[in-house]
């Protein structure tokens, strides 16, 4: 976690130095943005139920290439993206090979898990009357961190715990899919579909996120 912690602090520091050094010239050529959305979780196990709101984010840096002479733009970079999927259940064991959501049955104030990747975003920006923006993208994460965290009773009649575990077996390494925006200026629709599971095939339960928020984009 601490590596995460690190390359956000890095991308931030980006953001302070573009906010001083930015021109017209090097804002085509550069941008960095924050994805700040919650998560609908499709395909989950029948004794699942999902919160109604899991909020996650993403930060993100690109290259921008110009499209011949068009306000138009390939862009690719790096970015950190932070699932947190809450719910009525918890990981059995996280060891396992095959991986069990079971429904909570002691009192509990929350139970998530949080899932960290290292994205590769690619996309095609279009830019309108120099104000509406329109992108379409797609992007591959790696995952670097997964964790699961239980605040509640131990048992019925047990003492009240909090619960911190590292490293979800039987994740997928990779995830995958379509990404889309749609903004003025530096505010924007976002919306990500993960066509790549989550959990390795018939390991754990299918999970696609589609994660529906805002970006906000100054640079």
């Amino acid at each position: 976690m601490k590596r995460i912690g690190l390359i956000i602090s890095l991308l931030l520091m980006v953001v302070a130095l573009q906010a001083q050094i930015i021109t017209d010239k090097t804002s085509k050529k550069y941008t960095v943005g924050f994805d700040i959305y919650t998560d609908f979780i499709t395909k989950t196990p029948v004794d699942y139920t999902a919160a109604a709101f899991n909020p996650g984010f993403n930060v993100f840096g690109t290259y921008n290439f110009e499209l011949g002479k068009t306000p138009h733009i390939f862009a690719i970079g790096l970015g950190i993206r932070s699932h947190n999927l809450y719910s009525n259940t918890k990981i059995d064991n996280l060891n396992a090979d095959t991986i069990v959501f079971s429904p909570i049955t002691n009192n509990y104030k929350r139970s998530k898990i949080n899932l960290v990747y290292l994205d590769i975003p690619a996309e095609l920006r279009f830019k309108f009357d120099n104000k509406w923006k329109l992108g379409i993208g797609f992007k591959m994460g790696i995952l670097i961190d997964s964790k699961a965290k239980y605040i509640g009773d131990e048992s019925i009649t047990g003492p009240r715990v909090y619960e911190k575990r590292k490293r979800i077996n039987s994740l997928e390494t990779y995830t995958f899919g379509p990404t889309f925006r749609f903004g003025y200026k530096w505010v924007s629709i976002f919306g990500y579909y993960e066509i790549g599971r989550t959990f390795k095939r018939g390991t754990g339960p299918e999970f696609n996120p589609v994660s529906v928020g805002l970006t906000i984009s100054p640079f």
